[in-house]
């Protein structure tokens, strides 16, 4: 059976050398470097796993858990430095958002933000500390390449995914333990010498806060690979979304908004939240009605740019669309929409229709509600048309 065994992880080994040379950019001797550590994690975890090997199928599990593995590292190499770092960030912030900030302490949304920040520099280097020591590397080992980069982030976001055993048999996440831990006992100074460990600078209390591959790991997933910015418009979109949940008081809803990002499965936002599936439900249809209020009143403008469908563009709708929506809304209604073309400011439109600004709004809500229907009655037929 070992001999066997033996023979799986070297074909497992040989697949996953030719993946990472076909996939990626890196030298022969990093991809097998990469590689081998890869298949000696797989080839662990099925020895250890008491169900893996109850199920008689360790052959199979080799090759799914190192297929999986390949993909995570790839998808963050495909990322690159810094839009790697971004996800990775997002992700795990994500899952500790509720739990970072004491119960007793109300803290504003941006004092969350950098709490989470700094638990966030604390973690890394705990995960950078266990990958070491896992893959059994040596104890000052940092990242030197994107494809080593990339390992290290796929490797972080699953450490802080693993379910830890806990009394009474329930499990939870490693990383909403130490969240958890973190929120309850963290002194008031604490958060400062967690900023000053990712800079690489000293703290005696604390000899493990000393290592200052945290510095090499957090420049190099910013600084590795030399990409263009996120979209700024889109995270424009979602920075003024954010606020305009905020200021009238939705903070769930803004909560909601932050895990949608993030394209958690709905039982994974419902746990995270703690509701019940009718609770979420109730949350994501109150966020659907401040979403389009948002987007058709608030800052139309804004997000029709990102979508996409702006004026300039007839609203997104296609040539033949935009002739019938022309054709069938009034003729005070296409007066509207010829001068909002022309850019006439609200003021100087309400005048010419005889109406106020508030009553403008209203009506321009409702134009801009048909596009959208129309539109997205256009894009549900193509889904169906190609599902066909």
């Amino acid at each position: 059976m070992m001999a066997k065994i033996d023979g799986r992880v070297e074909e497992i080994l040989e697949f996953l050398l030719t993946q990472l040379q076909q996939s990626t950019r890196a030298s022969e001797q990093n991809c097998r470097e990469v590689a081998a550590r890869i298949a000696a994690e797989v080839t662990r975890i099925c020895q250890e796993s008491k169900r893996i090997q109850a199920s008689g199928e360790e052959q199979t599990w080799m090759e799914i858990l190192a297929r999986h593995r390949l993909q995570q590292c790839l998808n963050y190499y495909k990322l690159g430095a810094r839009a790697g770092r971004v996800e990775l960030h997002s992700t795990l912030s994500a899952i500790v958002y509720r739990y970072i900030t004491p119960p007793q302490i109300q803290s504003s949304y941006q004092a969350r933000l950098s709490l989470i920040e700094d638990f966030l520099q604390g973690f890394y280097l705990e995960s950078l500390n266990a990958f070491r020591r896992e893959a059994q590397l040596d104890p000052t080992f940092s990242p030197s390449t994107l494809l080593e980069l990339a390992e290290y982030m796929a490797f972080t976001e699953r450490y802080g995914k693993r379910r830890i055993p806990l009394p009474g048999g329930r499990s939870q996440q490693l990383i909403i333990l130490r969240s958890q831990t973190c929120a309850q006992q963290q002194p008031p100074e604490t958060t400062v010498d967690m900023e000053q460990a990712a800079e690489g600078a000293g703290v005696e209390s604390d000899k493990t806060w000393n290592d200052s591959s945290v510095q090499q790991v957090r420049e190099a997933m910013v600084d590795l690979d030399s990409e263009p910015a996120e979209d700024s418009l889109r995270e424009t979109v979602v920075k003024e979304l954010m606020s305009y949940l905020q200021e009238r008081g939705q903070q769930d809803c803004a909560d909601y908004f932050t895990l949608r990002l993030q394209d958690l499965p709905t039982s994974e936002i419902e746990e995270i939240l703690g509701l019940t599936p009718r609770q979420r439900d109730y949350l994501q249809q109150r966020f659907k009605y401040h979403l389009i209020r948002f987007a058709l009143s608030h800052r139309w403008e804004l997000v029709h740019q990102w979508l996409e469908a702006d004026l300039e563009r007839n609203l997104g709708l296609s040539p033949s669309q935009w002739k019938d929506f022309q054709t069938k809304i009034g003729p005070e209604q296409l007066q509207l929409l010829e001068l909002k073309q022309k850019k006439v400011p609200d003021p100087e439109i309400a005048q010419k229709l005889g109406c106020t600004v508030n009553q403008l709004q209203k009506r321009w809500f409702k134009l801009l509600e048909a596009a959208w229907g129309l539109r997205n009655a256009r894009d549900s037929g193509k889904s169906a048309s190609t599902d066909e």
